[in-house]
Formats: C-alpha cells, sequence, structure tokens
C-alpha cells in the first residue's frame, strides 16, 4: 500500500518493533550489549561546549577553497593552472599534519606521491589528461595490494615486510586513469574477522581510529579510515572493502556517500580475503559523482578474479557516470519501504528524520510503497541487532552465513599468503601464533589487548573449521544466498506483482547490508543527518539487485541532488569534533535514547 501522509508520522499499519528500554549499538554491531556500553554522561560537557564546525577550518590551496571540493571543481582549477597536482597533494598533506592526531586517518604515506603527481602534471601539460582522476589523490585501504614502498598488512605486524607479487586489479587501473595513490588508510585489524569483540577502527599498526563527529564512538567499519579520510578532506576519494557492512557502515557514519557493489563487478585480485562468496570492493567519496568516477575506474573483468566475469553482458560500456541524474528523475520513480525487516528496528529518531527525507522524495514525484518486505524477513533478520552467526543463534548452523565466512577465511587466506614473498605466514596457524607470541600488540589472548577483548576468536574460530567444505557449509551457503535474493531482496523488489526501482533502508540499522551482503547485492548509502545524543551521522541507502548499480546511480544522484537543492538540513553535515579530547579505547557504543 502507499504510505500517505499521515501514517509517515503515526504508523498504524506497520508499528515499529520499539522495545522499552534502551536498545544499543555495540562498537562492533556484533553482540548485545551491556550496561557499561551507555556512552559516559561525563562527556556531556565536551560535547555542548565549543562543538563548532569550524575548529579546523582547511587553509586556502594557491587560493583556490578544498575544503569540499569535488573531483570536478578540481579537474576545472587544474585545467585553467590555479592548480597542479603537486599542489593538490601538498595541500592535502597539510591538511593530514592539520586533523591527523586527531582522527588518525592515514597508515603510510606514499613516499613517491609527489613524483607521481609531478608525471601526471607534466602530461596535463602536454595536452593528455588521461580523464575525470587526471592528478587526484586517493587512499586505498591496507588489504588492497599494492607494488611500491608501501606495506600492505591489514593492519596486522604479522605481514609487516611481506612483499607482493603485483598491484591489485582496482590499484592497477586507478593508476591507469591517472589517481594518485597518496597512501594507504588502516582498517579495522583483518577486516574484523580475527575477533568478534573488538574496537572498531583498531589495529595493531596503526591505532585507533576516530569519526570527527564524535572521537569517542564507534567510526564505523572495517573500512574506517578510507570513509574518514574523505569525510575530513584528507583526500577527495578512497577504496575501501566489504564483505558485510564494511563499506556501508563506515561511510554512514561518517556522512560520506559509499558504494559497495555487486560481488563480481570489481575484482578482489590482490586483496587480502575474508569470503570470497561476499568479498567486493567499493567506493567512497563526498559526493555521488565522485564515489561513481572512482568506481567507474575500477570495475571490469579480470581473468584472476572468476567472479568477474559474470558481469559480462550486465554492464554498461560507458560506465556509470552516464547514470547520474537529478531530481527530476524522481518523477516516476518508485521506492520501496520495507518497514518490517528493517525500518522498524530503527531508533525513533532516525525513524522520523528518515521519513521527512521520504516524505521530500515523495514530493519530487516519486511513489512510496509501504511493506515492500523479504518473504523471510522473520528467519533471517536478527531483531536484535548485526548477527552474521544468527543462523546458530536460531539453532541453524546451517543457515548460518558465519558457518560459510569461517570456513572460507581458512582457505582464502591460504590461497592469498602462499603468492607473498619475505614472510614465514603462510596459513592461519601461523597468523594465530603470530598473534600468542605477540600479545602486548597483537593481544592474541583475550584480555590483554583492550582493543582485542575476545583475542583473535574469530581466527579461532575459522582454525577450528580445518576449511572444510561440508554438508553443513553448502547448505549454509545456499540457504544464505537463496534466502536473501529470491526469497529477500528480489521479493521485495517485486511486491504483489508491482515494479520497485529500489529499496529505501536505514543503514543504522546493520541487518539491511548483511542481507545485501550475504545476497552479494549491491547497495549505495547517502548522508542524512547526525543523530542529536551522539553527534554521529547516519545515512539513507537504496538496495538492489544484482548489477543494478546504473539505477542505484540514477537515483542516489537524483536524492542528492534534491537534498542540495531543496534547502533541507537532512543531508551531508559537516563534523564537530565532539569528544575531541578523549582517547578511549575501546571507543564507546552508540546509544539511542537512553
Amino acid at each position: 500500500m502507499l504510505y500517505s501522509n499521515a501514517i509517515w508520522r503515526l504508523p498504524t499499519t506497520v508499528k515499529p518493533r520499539v522495545l522499552a528500554a534502551c536498545i544499543l549499538l555495540t562498537s562492533t554491531f556484533r553482540r548485545t550489549a551491556s550496561s557499561n556500553d551507555i556512552i559516559n554522561t561525563r562527556q556531556d560537557a565536551i560535547y555542548t561546549s565549543n562543538a563548532t564546525t569550524n575548529l579546523f577550518p582547511m587553509p586556502l590551496c594557491n587560493g583556490v577553497r578544498l575544503e569540499e571540493a569535488s573531483i570536478d571543481q578540481l579537474q576545472n582549477h587544474m585545467k585553467e593552472k590555479r592548480l597542479t597536482s603537486v599542489q593538490l597533494v601538498e595541500c592535502y598533506l597539510q591538511r593530514l599534519f592539520q586533523v591527523g592526531e586527531y582522527i588518525n586517518p592515514v597508515l603510510q604515506m606514499n613516499p613517491d606521491v609527489l613524483s607521481i603527481a609531478k608525471t601526471l602534471d607534466d602530461e596535463r601539460a602536454s595536452g593528455h589528461p588521461r580523464g575525470p582522476l587526471h592528478g587526484i589523490p586517493f587512499l586505498v585501504k591496507d588489504n588492497i595490494a599494492t607494488k611500491d614502498k608501501l606495506q600492505t598488512t591489514a593492519g596486522s605486524w604479522a605481514l609487516y615486510g611481506s612483499v607482493v607479487p603485483r598491484d591489485a586489479f582496482v590499484v592497477s587501473r586507478l593508476r591507469h586513469a591517472g589517481a594518485v595513490l597518496m597512501g594507504k588508510a588502516t582498517l579495522s585489524e583483518w577486516a574484523d574477522m580475527r575477533s568478534n569483540n573488538y574496537s572498531e577502527g583498531y589495529s595493531a599498526r596503526g591505532g585507533q581510529a576516530r569519526s570527527s563527529y564524535n572521537l569517542t564512538i564507534n567510526p564505523g567499519g572495517s573500512s574506517s579510515r578510507s570513509a574518514i579520510a574523505v569525510a575530513n578532506n584528507v583526500v577527495t576519494f578512497a577504496l575501501g572493502t566489504e564483505t558485510d557492512g564494511s563499506v556501508i557502515n563506515p561511510a554512514e557514519r561518517n556522512a560520506v556517500v559509499g558504494i559497495k557493489p555487486t560481488v563480481g563487478l570489481t575484482s578482489r585480485a590482490g586483496v587480502i580475503p575474508e569470503s570470497l562468496h561476499q568479498d567486493t570492493v567499493g567506493t567512497f567519496g563526498r559526493t555521488v559523482r565522485d564515489a561513481v568516477y572512482a568506481l567507474d575506474a575500477i570495475y571490469g573483468v579480470d581473468l584472476r578474479d572468476n567472479a568477474t566475469s559474470s558481469q559480462v553482458g550486465k554492464t554498461p560500456g560507458n560506465g556509470y557516470i552516464q547514470y547520474m541524474s537529478d531530481k527530476s528523475a524522481l518523477k516516476g520513480a518508485t521506492f520501496g519501504l520495507p518497514w518490517a525487516s528493517f525500518w522498524a528496528l530503527a531508533d525513533l529518531e532516525q525513524q522520523s528524520i528518515l521519513l521527512e527525507l521520504v516524505d521530500l522524495i515523495q514530493s519530487a514525484g516519486a511513489t512510496i510503497i509501504n511493506g515492500t518486505e523479504m518473504h523471510n524477513y522473520e528467519t533471517i533478520v536478527s531483531p536484535t541487532g548485526w548477527n552474521w552467526d544468527y543462523g546458530t543463534t536460531r539453532g541453524y548452523p546451517n543457515e548460518s552465513e558465519y558457518t560459510v565466512v569461517k570456513v572460507d577465511f581458512y582457505n582464502n587466506i591460504q590461497a592469498y599468503l602462499a603468492e607473498l614473498e619475505n614472510t614465514d605466514i603462510r596459513t592461519l596457524e601461523d597468523l594465530v601464533r603470530y598473534n600468542n607470541d605477540n600479545d602486548g600488540s597483537e593481544g592474541g589472548h583475550p584480555g590483554i589487548n583492550p582493543a582485542f577483548a575476545s583475542g583473535q576468536d574469530g581466527f579461532l574460530a575459522s582454525l577450528a573449521t580445518g576449511g572444510v567444505m561440508n554438508s553443513t557449509y553448502y547448505e549454509a551457503l545456499q540457504f544464505c544466498q537463496s534466502s536473501t535474493r529470491e526469497g529477500g531482496i528480489d521479493a521485495a523488489l517485486n511486491h504483489r506483482n508491482l515494479t520497485v526501482d529500489a529499496l529505501l533502508v536505514p543503514p543504522d540499522v546493520g541487518q539491511s547490508y548483511q542481507i545485501a551482503a550475504q545476497a552479494g547485492y549491491p547497495m549505495i548509502t547517502l548522508p542524512a543527518y547526525v543523530h542529536s545524543l551522539s553527534g554521529m551521522p547516519f545515512g539513507l541507502a537504496l538496495m538492489g539487485t544484482a548489477f543494478s548499480e546504473a539505477t542505484l546511480v540514477k537515483h542516489a544522484s537524483s536524492i542528492e541532488d534534491l537534498q542540495l537543492k531543496s534547502g533541507t538540513k537532512y543531508r551531508r553535515t559537516l563534523p564537530k569534533w565532539l569528544g575531541r579530547a578523549e582517547r578511549n579505547i575501546p571507543v564507546s557504543a552508540q546509544c539511542f535514547g537512553c
């Protein structure tokens, strides 16, 4: 049925499952919070005093305003000779020195960055710019291999000094496009695989990443610093990876655009793996256009990743940038709200604000259909938060995502390690041993490192499988894929035989991106607003079927344009640096409604 304005305000047909008690979202979104996770109220004075977006103003760069500058604007400045790529890099380095000690966005700088930028400046001067990314600085997550002077370690000391055989496919594509690799952004160590109770955004090599919106609270992960760097104008765009939420979650929690592509659209060759059934490389930008420029540069068929062959015949020949649209594209569009599946699990403040945005989208000519549910949401969606072992929680390990990921990681990491040189780390057993032998830094045992409260229980769970793909594994894989695809997202998109262009979901409800992750389907998240309790951002996301990126780009860009032109305050906002004097580890949970 259509959602009327009255139902927006007081939904009577589908009531939210609101708990009387406060629901806490933990720093990992992977366990039920306890009372000591509540944000410390002694920080209230910090939150309310001296909170300003002007705390760290970004200096002009050769007279040019870089703060929030888009790729198109930067290209115009370089074309008109107001800026060079070398100057751009130098100014972004200045920005890093200005804010880096607070938010820790970069793990390692590329020592060759200025010479790379100079070469690209020379190409431009000779009349040969390569395209929209020519001379534009970017970061990649530290699980994406670069064959240069940078390390590739997944944030762990265990792989420090190892030598990768080649650039990751996505890095080679960006180099070819003329983008300037500034360095590596660290991550939640091993992309959150090593532990199930940990401090999001922390790694042994990189320390704790922090969101400039509130430095004390979970910044989102595992691609934490890719999102943080873009959000704080340290670079223009960045790459991250996602197995389950690791692009969408940090993007929406740092008020940037995140694109998580269909599994098989972007190559994973040269990426430290977790599960080849779910891993994908995604992009971050402050605008949809910037994130799409990056996506256009990296997608394509790669002979080193068989999954990319599935995109043949399903992708545009001239990239996704051609699908960028303005608000007029919302006329005649149809969006579904899977209310009981996801929206009912959002806190009331987020519901209210996001529904204001949905009202705005409807006023621009879109049709909104409420109740476009997945057929089996009551079985596959955890009512108590993100839980990638929810099948086992229900008593069915043969219906659990974690059953698949544990086995995949054991096998996939061994295949990756086999290609490295200058390292003795060859197996998961070697990694477990290294963490135990280096307890002080890596926290292999529980209770040693406060960032890894559960030690390396994720590694140990994977180790216990021995990589054996038994009947339980195959049943779990089949269940997770079919229940989230045909019986899940696809069913919601074909609600009562109506064609729905995309699903609108609240991505701060981690179960939303979890379902898309299991399906291997794409999502795009847009900045929406910040929560009054914590100052932390949250987003509005679009979810679609396999290889529907063109549709998602079209509608994400049209909604973004509507946000900008309507004058609504519900859009990307700049950070206020709440809790900037704090250095807590682990980072705190986010508590709504307490």
